[in-house]
């Protein structure tokens, strides 16, 4: 992609869009419902997307800017529970995306081939970091909607088998 600088900034501020969206109808226990054993809830994604607005990719692009090394992030060990609503969740993810933004406004064509060394991955670019961010805020978003989507197909009697890519095969609802 030779535009990855003006296709992530895309991707990325129509996320947090995305999720005031989703988090604006749906109810509570639906978002907040694990689809499945070990698997994360769409509120659980979206506690995540504010974890790492917080910790990893601010911190990761200021660091490869200045040629740093930095850590991992485990969302196990290191991300938080969720202990807002679904809806306040989405507004601290609009309002970190929205300074984050800016940050990523001030990398330049040039800065993408800066290099630092993540503690478990080895040397990485910016430019990397760019598309893993961007891939990241669509994996989880998808994630989520597939979490609500759980319920949905468990009940849909014999249209199941055309969910068969995302039926996590719980029945419960």
């Amino acid at each position: 992609m030779d535009n990855v600088l003006g296709h992530a900034y895309a991707v990325l501020s129509a996320t947090a869009a995305r999720w005031q969206s989703l988090t604006e109808t749906p109810p509570v226990e639906l978002l907040t419902r694990t689809p499945a054993t070990d698997e994360w809830s769409a509120t659980e994604c979206l506690q995540h997307l504010v974890d790492t607005e917080k910790r990893v990719f601010p911190v990761r692009i200021k660091s490869l800017l200045a040629g740093q090394d930095f850590q991992a992030f485990d969302p196990k060990t290191q991300g938080a529970k969720p202990s807002s609503t679904p809806a306040e969740l989405a507004a601290e993810f609009a309002r970190l995306r929205a300074i984050n933004l800016k940050t990523l406004k001030t990398v330049t064509t040039s800065d993408l081939a800066r290099t630092a060394r993540h503690r478990e991955l080895g040397l990485v670019t910016l430019g990397e970091l760019i598309h893993e961010w961007a891939g990241h805020d669509l994996m989880h978003t998808v994630q989520a909607e597939r979490a609500l989507l759980q319920p949905f197909i468990a009940r849909c009697g014999p249209w199941r088998f055309y969910f068969a890519d995302h039926d996590q095969g719980q029945d419960q609802v």
